[in-house]
Formats: structure tokens, sequence, C-alpha cells
């Protein structure tokens, strides 16, 4: 339960799908309800899909391209960190590459929004993508990694009811409630993007022979 509530809570803090709620909600404006439901659930899969396939082919890559996991680590908490200091100021979308003139181009010639921008890089970016490479590394456990995959099945459900519901979000928490959220939750992915770096670095100055 523990690895489970740790994998979710650093999951749901990294992705931010309360940040993407202003995104999804000027994307699809022109969409009906039901139309927004299935870009909702089409954008979960999806992202699901995309950090899956991060989780179990991830480590061929760091073998083939010869990374060490304490190089990803402090690559990870620096994305993860970035990311973090992004929500904080308010700048999470221009973080992300979603710059608003980016966004009303989407709306007006993008038909199917689900993948990218949504999917990726908003929901499934490179420090959701470096942190569950991570997590494959160092839970080798058959167990651990079911935990895993059954954290990331309920962030992918939350992800969906969250994105499903973003207009009732909106006009409940109105702009400035969301921005508000979206900064605490910032500050945790600053704190889980430095506890990164510090366990990586703790481990290398451990096998260094003075």
């Amino acid at each position: 339960m523990e690895l489970f509530l740790s994998t979710f809570g650093a999951l749901f803090s990294i992705m931010n799908p309360l940040g993407t709620v202003p995104v999804f909600v000027g994307l699809s404006s022109e969409n009906t309800k039901k139309e927004r439901a299935v870009i909702a659930f089409w954008t979960a899969v999806n992202a699901f899909i995309i950090l899956l396939l991060s989780f179990f082919a991830g480590k061929y890559i760091l073998s083939f391209f010869g990374i060490s996991i304490n190089a990803l680590k402090i690559a990870g908490g620096l994305i993860i960190a970035s990311s973090g200091f992004a929500l904080l100021t308010g700048k999470f979308a221009e973080h992300k590459g979603m710059k608003r003139k980016r966004v009303e181009e989407d709306i007006n010639s993008r038909n199917e929004i689900s993948l990218t921008p949504l999917a990726m890089p908003m929901l499934a970016g490179p420090g959701t993508i470096s942190l569950l490479i991570t997590y494959n590394r160092e839970f080798s456990e058959i167990q651990d990694k079911f935990i895993i995959i059954g954290a990331l099945v309920f962030t992918t459900i939350c992800i969906y009811l969250i994105l499903k519901s973003s207009y009732l979000i909106v006009k409940f928490l109105g702009a400035s409630g969301i921005n508000a959220l979206s900064r605490i939750i910032g500050f945790i992915v600053i704190a889980i993007g430095i506890e990164y770096i510090i366990s990586s670095v703790v481990d290398i100055l451990s096998h260094l022979k003075f």
C-alpha cells in the first residue's frame, strides 16, 4: 500500500491533470458534452499507453545508450524540479511547449487532440517518463511492478474523471483556484525532483573509494 500511494502521489503531482484542465477547456470549447467525454477518455488511454511503454521499454533504451540509473535519476530530478518551478510561477503550459498562440492554432486546425497536445506532452511528459523508467529499474519484483501498474491505472482513471469534469471544475474553482492548486502541487513536485537528485548523489558518493 505504501508503494501504491507513493507512486500515485508522484504520478499525479508530476502529470498535474488539474493544470491540463484550462488547456482541455480551450481546445474542446466547440465540442459537445458527449464529444468532450470521448476526448477525455482517449486522452487518458493515450497517456496510459505512453507511460506503460516507457515503464517496460525504458530500461532497454537506457542499456542501448549506456545510461546509468543514477544519471537518469539526476536528469529526471532536474526535469521534475523544473516542472515544479513552472507550476509555481504559473508557466506550466509554456514549460510543456503549449504557448497560447499554439493552442489557438490547435483549436482551428486539429481534430484529434487526445494524443497531442493533451496526452503528450501535457500529461505524459519527460518528467513522468523518466520517473517510470527509474521505478522499473528500482523495483524488480513482479509484485512491485503490478502495484506500480495499478497506481498508473488509478492515476489514469483520475485523469479521465478530472478532464471529463473540467468545465465543472473551472466553474467551481475558477482560474484563481486552479492556479492556487497548481502552485501547491508545484511545491510538491519540486520536492520530488530534489529528493531524486539527493538520493542519486548519496548513492554515487557511497560507492566512491577514498
